[in-house]
């Protein structure tokens, strides 16, 4: 089925220019579906900065090649140790990636009640990693045309997230024209380098971002 159109934003939304040299662009808004859709469809994600909503597009962007899939010895075998589900465990999968306990977290009560609602609505997805215990760990992300922009993922059993991810890699080559697809993870990080994460400027992922966007859903 195919996802709900919600209201469109009150708020007019646009995005930096390509030579904006920070990653934060914005501030205020809300988190409504409409104004979170526009956001990702111009290469907006937002994160909350105190009692206010920051939205960022990153000048150097992490994104996931889909070609070639990496193939490396760990993504292998945690592949083979878990049962990849889609859209199973949903709110499990968002609490895990909370980290409960962790001031660090930047998913707070309103960012897991705003994308709850979109994935009622059909634009947010979970992956999740399942063993003989349970669920051991998941991603989740929108999922607009060919884009998938990745917000968080956990893990409670070894190369559980590494597997869900791999799962994720695979269902978008699976739907066809990988070439097309996106991938967005925000920020390069070590742990993401070594998934096959790579860095692009803004104005290439802007171009990749318009391609995603006419391309048919995989989910």
């Amino acid at each position: 089925m195919p996802p709900s159109d919600p209201p469109p934003s009150t708020w007019r939304l646009e995005p930096p220019p390509d030579d904006h040299p920070d990653d934060l662009w914005a501030l205020g808004a809300d988190l409504e579906p409409g104004t979170l859709l526009a956001a990702y469809r111009l290469g907006l994600f937002p994160m909350p900065l105190g009692d206010r909503i920051g939205w960022f597009s990153p000048a150097r962007r992490g994104v996931v090649p889909l070609e070639p899939l990496s193939s490396s010895r760990s993504l292998r075998r945690a592949s083979r140790k878990y049962e990849i589900r889609i859209d199973t465990a949903f709110a499990d999968v968002v609490a895990g990636c909370t980290r409960p306990g962790d001031p660090a977290s930047w998913i707070d009560p309103a960012i897991v009640a705003a994308y709850e609602r979109l994935h009622e609505l059909g634009w947010v997805h979970s992956v999740e990693a399942w063993d003989e215990h349970g669920l051991a760990g998941g991603l989740y992300g929108v999922a607009i045309g060919g884009l998938f922009a990745a917000e968080s993922m956990f893990h409670t059993r070894t190369d559980a997230s590494k597997a869900a991810f791999v799962g994720l890699v695979t269902l978008l080559r699976d739907a066809g024209d990988p070439g097309r697809r996106l991938v967005d993870v925000q920020w390069l990080t070590p742990h993401l380098a070594s998934l096959g994460a790579v860095e692009i400027g803004r104005f290439e992922y802007r171009r990749r971002l318009a391609a995603a966007l006419e391309t048919e859903a995989a989910f």
